[in-house]
């Protein structure tokens, strides 16, 4: 007996895009399109008629656009939503739907031959949605801003945070770093995936919230204490030592990594492993694939402190599982711990 195909309902004011998005549905044995709309409404309607497994929607619409599909179905019908985006990096708007419960988003297709050879990750993301628990996606709230110091009396035992995030991640970045004191002195950098366009409004909607300044990593900057860095991804980056400056700063490179690029967790973690060693303390979230595991090890393995979010907390339990399988993990935590926990490691 053929195992029950995941049924998906489709939402997105251009026909050009339900004829590709549906096309790509259609032709997987694994999924069922169970109903398409043309707007923000109608879809909404039909996702609480016909209860979907997986809602998929055009972030921007006429009249009821994305952020009206997935408030109105996580309040009626808790559905996992994935948001079809082709809003500019400016627009922070895809922020607010993924914190109101949105599971994820992803590019519009504009390169046809990118979804003619199966490269478009649509199936993958919809049977990830599928099995997340909608609990998860329920209780995304918006974290509130730290306003507390830690005393720092003597030299912290660790000289850089590194975090990394994929699915889910967004949200569960925005609420480990909302509650870290204001006075700490360390370093703090992110590498999330994401689409490059999007990294700089993402750093500007976490300094809305955050107790400390959040900026885009840039090149051969520095690493200063207290400060929260987004790396950017229009290549990969690394930290290296600047021997003529005496300090570690941000170099970007254009070596490629087997589970993600652009930006590579692997390819950070593994930089901050080389730089500073046992002084490091790396953390892995919620997210799909194996990113971030390699580079984990190797901060283990120099007597760096390593944690990966708990599967309950977690949105897609992929790259955390994978890093506890391979013993890269010293500490699994749940996500709203996760703050104070590297606070008594400090």
């Amino acid at each position: 007996m053929a195992p029950n195909r995941i049924r998906t309902l489709l939402i997105d004011d251009s026909a050009f895009m339900r004829k590709v998005i549906g096309d790509i549905i259609r032709n997987d044995e694994t999924l069922e399109l169970v109903g398409i709309a043309n707007d923000g409404e109608k879809g909404t309607e039909m996702a609480l008629e016909l209860k979907p497994d997986v809602v998929i929607t055009d972030m921007v619409m006429p009249e009821k656009d994305g952020m009206y599909v997935v408030q109105t179905l996580m309040d009626k019908y808790p559905t996992p939503i994935i948001l079809l985006s082709s809003l500019e990096k400016t627009n922070a708007r895809i922020f607010d739907a993924l914190q109101s419960g949105a599971f994820e988003f992803i590019d519009k297709p504009t390169d046809l031959e990118i979804v003619r050879i199966g490269k478009y990750p649509l199936v993958d993301l919809i049977r990830e949605a599928s099995r997340t628990d909608i609990t998860v996606l329920k209780a995304k709230q918006l974290a509130k801003k730290n306003s507390h110091a830690h005393s720092f009396s003597q030299p912290a035992n660790y000289d850089i945070i590194v975090i990394g995030a994929s699915t889910g991640g967004p949200g569960a970045v925005e609420g480990l770093i909302n509650n870290l004191p204001k006075n700490l002195i360390i370093p703090v950098v992110v590498v999330q995936h994401m689409p490059p366009r999007f990294l700089e409004s993402f750093a500007a909607r976490l300094t809305l919230n955050s107790p400390l300044p959040v900026r885009l990593a840039d090149r051969n900057e520095p690493l200063k204490g207290g400060t929260i860095y987004i790396v950017p991804g229009e290549s990969n980056t690394r930290v290296e030592f600047n021997h003529s400056e005496g300090e570690p700063t941000f170099v970007f490179t254009n070596k490629k990594y087997n589970e993600y690029n652009n930006p590579s967790i692997d390819c950070f973690f593994e930089s901050v492993a080389e730089v500073y060693g046992s002084r490091s303390i790396g953390v892995i979230l919620t997210g799909m694939g194996r990113d971030g595991t390699m580079g984990l090890a190797k901060i283990k393995e120099k007597g760096g402190f390593t944690i990966a979010q708990d599967e309950e907390s977690s949105v897609v339990y992929g790259m955390p599982k994978e890093a506890f399988e391979r013993g890269a993990v010293r500490q699994v935590v749940k996500l709203k711990e996760i703050p104070g926990f590297i606070i008594s490691c400090l």
